[in-house]
C-alpha cells in the first residue's frame, strides 16, 4: 500500500510551518494522514486556538474520503449543495469544503494521504500545506 511516511509527514509540517513564519500567518494547525485516512502528523503552533486540530483533520480526511482537495469539494458544495450536505451527513461531519486540505501524490500520481491546515485565511492555509508537500519532494494536488 502507497502511503505517506512518519518522515514525510514531519517534512511537510516542517515546510509548510516554514512558509507560515514567511507569511507571518496566524497561529497554524497542521494535520497529515495516510492514504487510509489516519492520522500520522498533528502539530499546533502556539497560540492555535482550541477546534482548529479538528478542522485540519476534517480538511485533509474530506479530501481523502471524495478524492479532491478540498478546495475541489468547495466547488462542489457550491455546485451541489444538497449532495454535499447529505455526504457530510453520512461522514458525520466531518469534511470542512474550503481550501486547506491537499491531497498528497507521489510521481506516478499515487495517492499517499493527505495534508489539512487551519488556522489563517483558507487561501493561505492551502498555501502552506502546497510548500509542505513539495519540500518532501511530493506532489500537492489542489483539484
Amino acid at each position: 500500500m502507497n502511503t505517506v511516511s512518519l518522515e514525510q509527514a514531519l517534512v511537510i509540517t516542517t515546510g509548510a510551518l516554514q512558509r507560515a513564519t514567511e507569511l507571518a500567518t496566524a497561529p497554524l494547525t497542521v494535520a497529515v494522514l495516510d492514504s487510509a485516512g489516519k492520522l500520522v502528523s498533528l502539530q499546533r503552533q502556539d497560540g492555535s486556538s482550541l477546534l482548529r486540530p479538528d478542522v485540519a483533520i476534517a480538511k485533509a480526511w474530506g479530501s481523502i474520503a471524495l478524492g479532491r482537495s478540498s478546495r475541489g469539494l468547495a466547488e462542489m458544495a457550491a455546485a451541489r449543495p444538497a449532495f454535499m450536505s447529505s455526504v457530510n451527513v453520512l461522514a458525520q461531519g466531518n469534511i470542512v469544503p474550503v481550501p486547506g486540505g491537499v491531497l498528497i501524490r507521489d510521481a506516478q500520481h499515487n495517492l499517499l494521504g493527505a495534508v489539512g491546515i487551519s488556522g489563517d485565511q483558507s487561501d493561505v492555509d492551502e498555501n502552506c500545506a502546497v510548500a509542505g508537500i513539495e519540500l518532501a519532494g511530493l506532489k500537492a494536488d489542489c483539484s
